[in-house]
């Protein structure tokens, strides 16, 4: 690791502040130019940890960055993930607090609901389909605490950042009609994704390392060695189909996931 604990820390004690005060840090590639993943794990892993001291308690995991298209774009070779709290939940069909987040986007994905606990380093796709209860349509806030470009050298966010700021993680909202994960080719879930009545996205679920079962047993193999696993009950974000959606307050986003229902919320 390139930065020290105090740096880690420090890194963690900013992107708090620009949570709670809603302005956005400057890129902590910046000011860390030899950061490295395993720091940016670090920082998140201690912010999580001061929300947890704080009150909040861990609800789950989120696995971003899942599409090749993404990937090429952050130079990356694997997803990244981040940590679902309780005070992320939201209820479909409710209202959104805007004036909680700074910017923020909303993406469609299935959720896995954990029945069993799931641990690497062998995980594969079929464990996973084992081990979970429910596969449920999902939407994900996205918001982000690091500024996406730089104002004096225009350099924009690098996957550091993102992994920093917990995946970029803000909320999640579950829906539609839950399924067990054999009663479908989940490969073929797709979603319309409509803004105030605009169609603005549409994906299948292949679109996530061709099967989002696939994402969750990479997750559970790269978190095993800490010591950590998947638990019963935790839901377990797969990853995005859809190109984010921007929203803005007033906004109505709905997620249509044919014969498994439809999941929506509204930017008050």
């Amino acid at each position: 690791m390139a930065l020290s604990q105090d740096e880690i820390r420090s890194a963690a004690e900013r992107l708090d502040r620009a949570e709670k005060t809603r302005r956005q840090i400057r890129q902590l590639s910046l000011d860390h130019p030899g950061i490295s993943i395993e720091d940016a794990y670090a920082i998140q892993k201690a912010w999580v940890e001061m929300k947890v001291a704080a009150g909040r308690a861990v609800k789950g995991h989120k696995i971003g960055l899942t599409s090749k298209a993404m990937q090429s774009a952050l130079d990356i070779g694997e997803p990244d993930s981040g940590i679902l709290l309780d005070d992320m939940f939201f209820a479909d069909g409710g209202l959104i607090p805007s004036d909680r987040f700074i910017a923020t986007r909303v993406e469609a994905e299935l959720a896995f609901v954990m029945k069993q606990r799931l641990s690497g380093p062998d995980c594969t796709l079929f464990d996973v389909l084992n081990a979970t209860d429910f596969v449920v349509p999902a939407l994900e806030i996205l918001d982000t605490r690091v500024e996406r470009v730089d104002a004096q050298t225009k350099a924009t966010r690098k996957i550091f950042d993102t992994i920093a700021d917990n995946a970029a993680n803000a909320g999640i909202v579950l829906g539609g009609r839950p399924i067990r994960p054999l009663d479908a080719d989940l490969r073929w879930i797709g979603a319309l994704c409509y803004r105030n009545g605009q169609l603005e996205e549409t994906g299948l679920a292949a679109g996530v390392l061709n099967h989002p079962a696939t994402a969750v047993a990479w997750l559970a193999n790269k978190i095993a060695p800490n010591g950590l696993a998947l638990e019963p009950g935790q839901v377990v974000l797969a990853g995005s189909f859809i190109r984010p959606i921007e929203t803005r307050k007033g906004d109505t986003i709905q997620a249509d996931y044919g014969p498994y229902g439809s999941v929506s919320c509204y930017f008050a």
